[in-house]
This record gives C-alpha cells, structure tokens and sequence, in this order.
C-alpha cells in the first residue's frame, strides 16, 4: 500500500460510525465522487484498504482521491437526500449521472391551401403555426404519426399546389398512408376537412370525429357515394385501432414507471416508460458508462438521480430486478411525491410482460447506438451472463478437428464477429503432429495459432487479434487439452467447449470444472448450436477437399517412378487428374520434379489399353 492509501486510510479510521456523506475530491479540489454511508468510518475506509477486492473503475477512481470530507447527518435517510442534492449541484464524474437533456416539443403546422403537420423540437420565426409546447417528445411523435396516417395528410417535403402533378406519388400513396395531394385527384375542400379532423382528434376530440365521420359515412352510402363511404369507413376503423393501442396495458395499476436496462461494451442503456391514465404517454432513455457496482445497487442510483431532475413521481415504481436499500428508496420517493410509493419487481403475469417491453425498448436503443441489432445485443449478453464474462464476446473463435480414421487430420477456426460469421478471418490447419489424437491435435492448432498472434500482434487483425472468447468443438477433454497453452503464451482468454448429445445436436457448454446447460436459453441454445454447426462444416469440407487430394494422389503413385512427393507436385500443378490425362509430354515437365522420361511414362500410362 502506498503512503497516499495509508494517509486516507488513516484518516477514514478516525470517521464516526455515524450516518452521513463523504466526498471525494482530486488533486485540484475537484468533486469525483459522492457518496452515503450507514456508518461512514466503515464505508469510507473500504476504499483505501485492500486494492485486489475493487473493479477496475473504483481502482481509477481511488488512484485519482487526493482527500476527502464527509458530512454526518442525523439518519441514512436525510444522508441519502444530501447526497442526491449534492450530486445534483457538482455533478462528480464518477458517480452514475443521467444527461437531462429533455427539451419542450410542438406541434407544427405549415402550408397555405394544404396544411401539413409535423412534430419539432424547436420553435423557429418561420411564418408557421406553432401549438405546444409539450414535454414529451415521444407522446408529440407519436400523436402526429398517427393523425397522418389516419386521415391520411401528406408528411414529405413537397410544396402543394405548386408540385400537383410534376412527380409521381411515392410509396405512402400506394399503401394507403396518404391521400395523394400530388396527383391532384384530392380537392382543397375535402383536403382541409380532412386535416381539420385531424386536428381535432390531436386535441383529444377523438370520439366527435368519429360520431361525425359515422354521419358522414351514412349519408355517402344512402347517396350511394360507396368509394366516400369507404373511405370514411376506414377513418373510423383506424381511429379505433389507435385507441385500442392506447387502452389500458394493466387495470390496476393507472399510474406507474417502469425501469429496465440493456449493457453492451461497458455501455449501460436505461429505458424507462410512464404510464397515466392507464396508457403509455412517454418514453425516455439515457446512456451512460458501466460503473460495475452490482445491479442493486446501480438500479438504486440510477433511480435517484433520474428522480432528482423529475418533479412527477408515480405512485408504483416497476424495476427489472431487485433495488439496493428499497425501504430507504421508497422513504425518499414518498417524500418526494408526497403520497405512498410502491417499489414493485413482478416475476410473472401483465407486469413481467410490461418490464420486459421496457427491456426490449432499451436493448432497440442500446443496438443503434451501438450500430448493432437489439437482437445481436441480446443474445451476446445473454452468453456473457451465462458463462460469467467480464466483457461482452464480440469476437469469438471457434475450433473444431476433422478426419478419417487418422488420415488427413485437418483444423477449422471459423469467427463471428458481432454475433455474425466473419468469413475473412476463418483459418484451416492441417495436422502435422497428430494421426488419430484429437487433444493433441486441438493443442497444436491453438500452439500454432497464438505463435501467429507473437508475430502479427501489431497488426491486430487476423492472427493479429486475440478473441473475447474461445469454444472448442468438444467437452471437458478439449478443453483442459489447451491450457497448458495459456500459462505458455501468458493468455486471459475464456475457453469452453460446446457438447453434443447422442444425436448430434448441440447440449451443453463444458468448463474447466464441469458443464453448464444452455437448453433453457433460447437465444444461446440457437447461437452456440449455430457456431458449432459453423466450424463443424468448414472443418470437414476443408478434410474432404484434403482428402480427395489423398486419393487423387494415391492413384498417381501407381505409375512407376512417382512416389507422394511428386504426386502432390502434378496435382499443385494441373490441378485435376484430367488435366495430367489431357497434357503432353512437354507440358508435363513442366511440373516441379518431373523429367522427359519420367513424363513420357506417364504420357504412356493414361494412353494404355488398360
């Protein structure tokens, strides 16, 4: 321990076991981190005593730690209060901080004779019509998608009447979404009824829209008007299907939050959905870097500080898993609010389905903001949890040994990057050391492999880069057969192997110490049968193509005078047997190793009766 720990150990020895708040600070007096205790001597001195038992982030965090002060406070409940405040006023780097940066929408309306709608962030002096502001963006959006696609107004950026007929009508036309203005078969009149419905249904009028659409429609149809009548049908159905979205997710619960959240790459994405009245009337999500404290105690701060910069607090909070200190929250959001708050972690029935509509939200956000699918994002998760992972496994290889009876032993390494084959990168190996032993062969595929890596480890693709994670074609035997090989080349890689059953299809992940069973894991089951099915088949078509090569070969040998060596020499030459057939005596020599003479007796042996 170096004198600075000592120092800091020292001093936070001395604290009282009282509750209260301790802050950390840098060298420059700079605020990094915030925190509440129960008894502050025991909490505070855990960062300055033994070093092995922190993660990587609280080491950085404590390596930056120049001094700190700590406030007491009369309970852990009004030391949790001081804490979110302070949080709030210094914002330290190192505690979980969610970017506020939810701003006020309109709804925008433009055009003279054709009015378009369309949902904005920001109001600009522009001549337009301007109704809001709202706060949530995502009620605003989705409100506007819907009334055009309802009474089906234009939304692209052409100018009505100017571009009436001078381009053909996109795809919206065609499906439905929109009535044409452009082909100029919709007049202004039945235009601008249909986007002053449209207005109305945004105001909440929904219900008088459809009693008048319902008049409307009637009367088409006694004036036998059917294509009207039609249309108005079709208005009203879709007003229906909209408010049947709306309706309630749970009866018994008309307001509520719900928290979930998606990691990827020590990236940590928070959604959370708010429901009133029984409907979803906003959506939110914040990214922010992994703190690696447990999920309890990272769902406690991360409440916190999303309720710290939210007025409105709901009567239930819905969590995707258990909370650090849930008596002591649910005191603090109680106060807050003013009335009883319900911290809740459904393990079945509406509102499990509702937790995992928000974790699904946030996987979607999580993958864009990575470039990824929400499915990759999930399935890769998944592995990393079920094999206990440090980082997610984007770049894995895969191994497997093929051969016939011990003849023409041959390895595959095939790669998925992001959850997908990287064709590039796969590798194939022929045995050199090993007839019939698949240990011996596996371990001299991966020797060769990471002898590659020592020479092209600067180039950090191909040979050049080292997995997130290994699997072997095979059980516990592969597996303790290569790591001899990682105290060799000094590796921290994972490496399981992927199990079979009786009839060939992919049962288990084995580890060093025993199997771990993927049957109950859809998403991994289907992902690891797909990469063992993978290097399964590139392994085996790399020994078939080897040895048909051996028997071509063999066949060659029956000609006097060329033994294996010269066999392999003909067929790198012309390829194909036919092609020896079909050569003359001068094109023969031209393979490595062969003479006039020995040219003309094979020229001789494919044009003999025999």
């Amino acid at each position: 321990m170096n004198e600075k720990l000592k120092e800091l150990r020292k001093k936070a020895m001395s604290l009282p076991l009282l509750p209260g708040v301790y802050i950390m600070k840098d060298k420059t007096d700079k605020i990094i981190y915030i925190g509440k205790a129960k008894k502050l001597k025991n909490r505070v001195s855990q960062y300055f005593g033994s070093q092995n038992t922190h993660t990587p982030k609280v080491l950085k965090m404590v390596e930056n730690v120049d001094h700190f002060d700590y406030i007491v406070t009369d309970s852990e409940f009004e030391a949790l209060v001081l804490e979110c405040s302070l949080i709030k006023q210094n914002m330290p780097k190192y505690n979980i901080l969610l970017k506020d940066d939810k701003g006020y929408s309109y709804i925008r309306v433009s055009g003279d004779k054709y009015k378009k709608i369309e949902a904005v962030l920001q109001r600009y002096d522009d001549g337009a019509e301007y109704i809001g502001p709202y706060l949530s963006s995502f009620a605003v959006k989705q409100s506007v998608d819907a009334a055009n696609k309802i009474f089906r107004l234009y939304d692209c950026n052409r100018s009505f009447p100017r571009d009436i007929r001078k381009s053909r009508p996109c795809l919206n036309y065609y499906i439905n979404q929109c009535c044409g203005v452009c082909t100029g078969k919709i007049s202004e009149t039945e235009y601008a009824e249909s986007f002053e419905q449209a207005m109305r249904f945004l105001r909440g009028e929904a219900d008088n829209v459809v009693k008048e659409l319902r008049t409307q429609m009637d009367e088409a149809s006694e004036n036998l008007e059917y294509e009207k009548a039609a249309r108005l049908r079709d208005k009203i159905n879709s007003i229906q299907r909209m408010k049947d979205k709306q309706k309630v997710i749970y009866k018994n619960v008309d307001e509520q939050d719900v928290f979930a959240t998606a990691e990827h790459d020590d990236t940590v994405c928070l959604a959370i959905l708010r429901f009133a009245d029984g409907r979803l009337y906003d959506s939110e999500h914040f990214f922010f870097e992994s703190n690696e404290q447990s999920d309890e105690a990272a769902r406690f701060n991360y409440i916190t500080s999303y309720y710290s910069m939210r007025d409105n607090v709901p009567k239930q909070i819905t969590l995707d898993g258990e909370v650090e200190d849930a008596e002591l929250l649910s005191q603090w959001l109680t106060e807050k609010r003013g009335k009883k708050v319900n911290i809740v972690v459904p393990q079945r029935g509406e509102q499990a389905a509702l937790v995992n509509m928000c974790r699904e939200n946030a996987l979607d956000k999580l993958a864009i903001y990575k470039g990824k699918s929400s499915k990759t994002v999930a399935v890769l998760e998944e592995l990393r949890e079920l094999l206990g992972l440090k980082n997610s496994p984007d770049y894995i290889e895969s191994y497997d040994i093929s051969h016939t009876a011990g003849s023409d032993s041959v390895g595959g390494m095939v790669v998925f990057k992001d959850g997908k084959p990287y064709k590039s990168a796969y590798k194939r190996f022929a045995i050199k050391g090993f007839s019939n032993d698949d240990y011996g062969s596996m371990n001299e595929v991966l020797d060769r492999r990471f002898s590659e890596y020592e020479k092209h480890k600067d180039e950090g693709e191909g040979f050049g880069r080292l997995p997130d994670l290994i699997l072997l074609d095979g059980g516990v035997g592969q597996v303790n057969a290569v790591l001899p090989l990682w105290q060799k080349y000094n590796l921290d890689i994972p490496v399981f192997g992927m199990v079979k059953d009786s009839k060939h299809r992919t049962r288990a992940i084995a580890a060093n110490g025993g199997e771990i069973a993927i049957n109950s894991k859809r998403q991994v089951f289907t992902f690891i049968s797909s990469v063992q099915d993978e290097v399964h088949r590139y392994s085996i078509a790399y020994h078939h193509k080897k040895h048909a090569k051996s028997n071509l070969s063999l066949s060659l040998t029956k000609i006097d005078g060329i033994g294996e060596k010269k066999a392999k020499a003909l067929l790198k030459h012309f390829k194909t047997i036919k092609a020896i057939k079909e050569a003359d005596v001068k094109e023969l020599q031209n393979a490595e190793g062969i003479s006039e003479a020995l040219a003309q007796k094979i020229y001789d042996y494919y044009r003999t009766d025999d």
